[in-house]
This record gives C-alpha cells, sequence and structure tokens, in this order.
C-alpha cells in the first residue's frame, strides 16, 4: 500500500516498522512536553497522512507506555479517517498522566502506533425484529 505523508518537521525520522511482523508503526513526539499528574495533553506526532479509501488509520497506545512512563490513552483508540489531511490535520496522540509527579516526553520519542485497517461502509436494511432470542443483556454471552 502506497500512503503520501508529510511530515511537520523533516528533522525527524519518517514511520517505521520495526520488525518484518510489525503489524503497526511507531508515531514519535514532534516536541518535547511535560504532562503534569492527571492532565490530558495532545502531543503532535509530526505527521499528516492521506489515509487511502477504503481503510481508517488506528492510533493505538504502545504496550510499554503505561509502565514506562504511566501515560494512558483515556479515549483508548484515535480514529483517522480517509479525509482527515488537511494542512493543519497534524496526527496527536492524547495521554493522560496517571502518575504523582509530572512525565516529560522527549522530542523523538516513540510514542504511539499507527495501524491501518480496511473498512466499509454499511447500507441500513432496517426490520421491526430479528428473530432471534436475547442472550442475556450486557456483558453476557449465556445465561450464567
Amino acid at each position: 500500500m502506497h500512503v503520501s505523508i508529510q511530515r511537520i518537521d523533516r528533522t525527524l525520522p519518517l514511520p517505521e516498522y520495526h520488525t518484518a511482523g510489525a503489524a503497526a508503526f511507531d508515531l514519535t513526539a514532534r516536541e518535547t512536553i511535560t504532562i503534569v499528574p492527571g492532565e490530558i495533553v495532545l502531543i503532535p506526532a509530526n505527521l499528516i497522512v492521506k489515509v487511502p479509501d477504503g481503510y481508517a488509520l488506528l492510533i493505538l497506545p504502545r504496550s510499554s507506555l503505561p509502565k514506562r512512563t504511566g501515560l494512558v490513552f483515556p479515549h483508548s483508540v484515535g480514529l483517522i479517517d480517509h479525509d482527515y489531511h488537511g494542512p493543519d490535520d497534524e496526527l496527536k496522540v492524547q495521554v493522560q498522566n496517571t502518575r504523582s509527579e509530572p512525565v516529560t516526553v522527549e522530542r523523538g520519542e516513540r510514542i504511539a502506533q499507527g495501524l491501518f485497517v480496511k473498512i466499509d461502509r454499511a447500507t441500513w436494511n432496517e426490520v421491526d425484529s430479528h428473530g432471534a432470542e436475547s442472550r442475556g443483556g450486557f456483558g453476557s454471552t449465556g445465561k450464567n
């Protein structure tokens, strides 16, 4: 898949898949930022990505992020639509500091990962009933 990207700061590297089996590529911080305890911030990721038609880009936390830094994604996953690539549409990584002390993210630090996923759009067919029995409600896959 060929993807057009624009780096805001060309002194920072292009995104990389770090192993042959990696499903996602790393995103890096464009600037050094200090996050106070409990604060939610948007860290600029240095890229404007033209996601190909028929795809979306998911922004996911790196698995080491919470243990290493105490930073979590308060919204769990970021979703980048294929039409989000205007001149001011730099990818940003939303994080929250869960530690009791400030955390500093350094310029160039790998802070998240991006994953392209194929999407399809639904055409709705409204019905009065699906003709199935309920499975037991929220969080249930059975009777017990």
